[in-house]
């Protein structure tokens, strides 16, 4: 398949309560293993990514060695490939742009784009976020799947919950007009708030999923639409490479 191929099979997956099923990956090796094994399409986590490259989370692995492992990853799977992406590597609308080009060019079809200030603090003001968010999609096309991330659940505001989920529903209608395909809560992992914020706004609901966290079926109950896995796999990858090699 091609780029417009992909991106079509791709955005087909995500359905309200028959959720698309990411098990993040870190490198082609592990997006092979994860394609052989069925899967639909692949994603990379930005956490795993850097880790397997000796680097923390939050852009600190140069923005030329996330593309090149994009690039490799897309070169190893036929299935359809997303990428986490985290703030863009930039500031503003027109650099974000000018990086998201970049990506697609390395082989993906779709990228997770946060909403967090990477290397500071806090969330990016809504229309900033939004202005973002619509220099992408004028850059890039309609085909292109922007999964709009937003950390309203995962920055550790303690506000009340019906303040968060107020702020998240408006951001994520904001984000929508703006031209994102999906909306990603982390954070968010209560199953009534998870139906209630599906039900509040258009976009297909992303969640993460760890640990003990919700099954997927009661997950798919509530409207979820895609299921991440996060850094999992990579901390079960590497706990299993290192019991191996303490015996």
């Amino acid at each position: 398949m091609g780029f417009s191929e992909k991106a079509a099979a791709f955005r087909g997956l995500h359905a309200k309560g028959d959720p698309l099923v990411l098990h993040n990956i870190w490198d082609a090796g592990s997006a092979k293993a994860v394609a052989d094994a069925g899967a639909s399409a692949v994603a990379t986590g930005s956490w795993a990514v850097a880790a397997a490259q000796g680097f923390a989370d939050g852009e600190a692995l140069p923005m030329a060695d996330a593309l090149r492992v994009a690039g490799q990853v897309a070169g190893a799977v036929e299935v359809p490939v997303t990428v986490d992406f985290e703030g863009g590597y930039a500031l503003t609308p027109t650099e974000v742009a000018v990086n998201a080009v970049l990506l697609r060019e390395a082989g993906a079809v779709g990228m997770n784009f946060e909403d967090r200030v990477v290397g500071g603090e806090g969330l990016h003001p809504v229309r900033d976020q939004a202005a973002r968010i619509a220099a992408i999609r004028a850059a890039l096309g309609p085909a292109f799947f922007i999964n709009a991330r937003t950390d309203v659940f995962f920055c550790g505001d303690t506000a009340p919950a019906a303040d968060l989920m107020a702020q998240a529903v408006a951001r994520a209608k904001a984000y929508a007009e703006a031209g994102a395909d999906g909306i990603f809560v982390p954070g968010l992992a209560d199953a009534d708030l998870i139906a209630q914020f599906c039900g509040a706004q258009e976009l297909p609901v992303n969640v993460m999923r760890m640990g003990d966290a919700l099954p997927i079926e009661e997950l798919a109950k509530a409207g979820v639409a895609r299921i991440s896995h996060g850094p999992g796999p990579y901390i079960a990858a590497m706990k299993a490479i290192g019991a191996a090699a303490a015996v």
